[in-house]
């Protein structure tokens, strides 16, 4: 039986952002399904944790910019986005996104990467709602769903209900990896994630 590796991420995080470049092919070469959900740092680490964006620290804010430029550069990825710039409402992908996933998992993957592509690659504002819809219905996305769903609400309930599962499985922050109930936090963990679904755990 084919196992599974939870993904979460925050659309609006960069590192969430490069992790989804990488996270299926990984989890393919050890025969684990990918099981992508949006969640929200506004949540996790402002209101539950308590604290400030990373980035608004000193010294670590700045080692953090340092750390994603230098990742760009090693991989060779280019972002369109100012990384000084203030982050775009995550809400509506966030939304369209679970719209997506509760009848349809893969087109919401789908979806998502469009979406991060379009806010990273093309550094466009996926918080206006209805260019996040358009870019979505490219993807093959109904775009008239979409919009009732956003219009009633539905979107909103489905967000909020993933965030708190979220929160009751201990992820905190974008991107959140866990197998089984082993939890691995950050971009740089993934060789680590890596290790332990080949050897599958110790």
């Amino acid at each position: 039986m084919t196992k599974r590796l939870d993904f979460y991420f925050d659309f609006i995080s960069p590192f969430g952002w490069l992790s989804s470049l990488r996270v299926d092919e990984l989890a393919k070469r050890y025969d684990h399904d990918t099981r992508w959900q949006s969640m929200l740092l506004g949540v996790s680490v402002l209101k539950v944790m308590g604290m400030k964006p990373l980035r608004q620290y000193p010294l670590k804010g700045d080692y953090l910019k340092h750390d994603l430029q230098r990742y760009l550069r090693k991989h060779n990825i280019k972002t369109a986005r100012d990384l000084d710039s203030a982050p775009a409402n995550p809400l509506a992908a966030g939304r369209i996104f679970h719209i997506l996933d509760a009848s349809d998992r893969e087109l919401a993957k789908t979806a998502a990467r469009a979406l991060l592509q379009a806010y990273w690659g093309e550094a466009r504002d996926i918080g206006d709602a209805d260019l996040a819809v358009e870019i979505a219905s490219e993807a093959g996305a109904d775009r008239a769903l979409l919009k009732d769903a956003l219009a009633s609400g539905e979107g909103d309930q489905l967000l909020r209900a993933a965030v708190d599962r979220s929160l009751k499985r201990g992820v905190f922050g974008s991107p959140f990896f866990i197998v089984k109930d082993e939890p691995f936090f950050g971009l740089e963990k993934m060789e680590l994630l890596e290790e332990w679904l080949a050897k599958d755990g110790w």
